[in-house]
């Protein structure tokens, strides 16, 4: 594949998604779908496979400037990020940190060009912001292995084409293997979409395992019992993910709280000539400010290698906090309309919501940076 210019793959991304996908926005809410002509023009472009290798067929992206595409992403409804998301992280890593070269070899091209939509089927009813709890279970058989359990809220579950399943192997937290599972394999069962306050068109469900035979190559790795690792190392990877998309989904929001209190007026005169607005949007840029620069210090730390744990979560902490503070500020600033179905800071308000809970919650992420924060003081007391 020919290396494109990152500022090529950045302005044609920033065309699609303003041009094309936030008109199709209200379509989306009403439908709770996206329009094939967008998943079409996502696969022409390269977006199920952006974080992936060249020589798999992806765009190669590094960590850096897949935060800077993901932002452009972030400007529109979440749902079409969130199509093609999965392949890209969470997912995707999963080959790309656990995988065997064979499997890589094998699995990455269909993720990257779209013939899979993947789902990462980790969180069940009593094992979310834990997952080492996690009780479905593969048992090994003669032939294989044998898979039985349920997950819960799994993202692309009703059109996922295949899940990376985590299940105990062992009787420790650290007995967790991950194990690659085709949707038409017998005993594999998805449940109804999940009704969800927001993000209409990112459907997920629940999964279910009763009895499911795999053959010997669908663990992933060589041996089992490393499953959790590679799952936090996913996670870690996909919080700067998410933080670049609610950055970008706060610039929109400012952008909306600015047109908007520019052409609406009160006694005569703009809202935006108010000073208590004024401070409204100049808080909601300040948090979107702050969110850019946090995201892309932990990116350029992730991909050195100087910080893979603290950044992360600092980063998705921050930036999911300030854009849920910027879209409560937006729908102020837009008063009685602001609260109305069918206006875009309304929507974006439901849909900000969600990303204070997923991929960790903020609480989850206080606990991390804590954490690690505090045993790094002890190493560094006791080398």
């Amino acid at each position: 594949m020919a290396e494109v210019p990152i500022d090529d793959i950045l302005a044609t991304v920033r065309s699609l998604v303003r041009d094309r996908v936030v008109p199709a926005e209200t379509e989306i809410e009403e439908t709770d779908a996206i329009p094939g002509d967008l998943r079409r023009m996502a696969k022409e472009m390269g977006l199920f496979g952006f974080t992936i290798d060249e020589k798999y067929g992806g765009l190669g992206l590094s960590v850096v400037d897949e935060a800077r595409l993901v932002m452009e992403l972030g400007y529109t409804s979440p749902a079409f990020r969130s199509m093609f998301g999965t392949n890209n992280g969470i997912a995707g890593h999963v080959l790309l940190l656990g995988a065997t070269e064979k499997q890589r070899a094998e699995y990455l091209p269909k993720l990257a060009s779209g013939e899979w939509t993947a789902s990462f089927a980790l969180t069940e009813p009593e094992a979310g912001s834990d997952p080492s709890s996690i009780r479905t279970t593969a048992r090994r058989t003669g032939d294989g292995w044998v898979i039985d359990g349920g997950k819960r809220f799994i993202t692309n579950a009703p059109l996922a084409d295949v899940f990376f399943v985590f299940a105990r192997t062992g009787d420790d937290a650290g007995g967790i293997s991950t194990f690659l599972v085709e949707r038409d394999t017998p005993g594999v069962t998805v449940g109804p979409k999940d009704h969800k306050m927001g993000q209409a068109g990112a459907w997920t469900a629940d999964v279910g395992f009763d009895g499911v035979r795999v053959r010997p190559d669908a663990l992933i790795g060589e041996e089992p019992g490393h499953g959790l690792s590679v799952a936090m190392r996913c996670l870690a990877h996909g919080r700067i993910h998410i933080g670049a998309l609610c950055v970008g989904l706060a610039e929109r929001l400012v952008d909306e709280s600015v047109a908007y209190a520019t052409t609406r007026t009160q006694s005569g005169r703009p809202i935006a000539d108010f000073q208590l607005v004024q401070g409204l949007i100049a808080d909601s840029y300040t948090d979107y400010l702050a969110a850019h620069g946090v995201v892309m210090e932990a990116a350029r730390r992730y991909e050195a290698g100087t910080d893979v744990r603290i950044a992360p979560s600092a980063a998705k902490y921050f930036a999911s906090e300030a854009v849920f503070r910027v879209a409560d500020r937006a729908v102020q600033i837009h008063g009685g309309s602001g609260y109305m179905r069918g206006n875009a800071v309304e929507r974006l308000f439901r849909d900000a919501r969600l990303f204070r809970l997923y991929e960790g919650t903020s609480q989850i992420q206080q606990v991390i940076i804590a954490r690690e924060l505090s045993r790094a003081a002890q190493r560094r007391r006791h080398p």
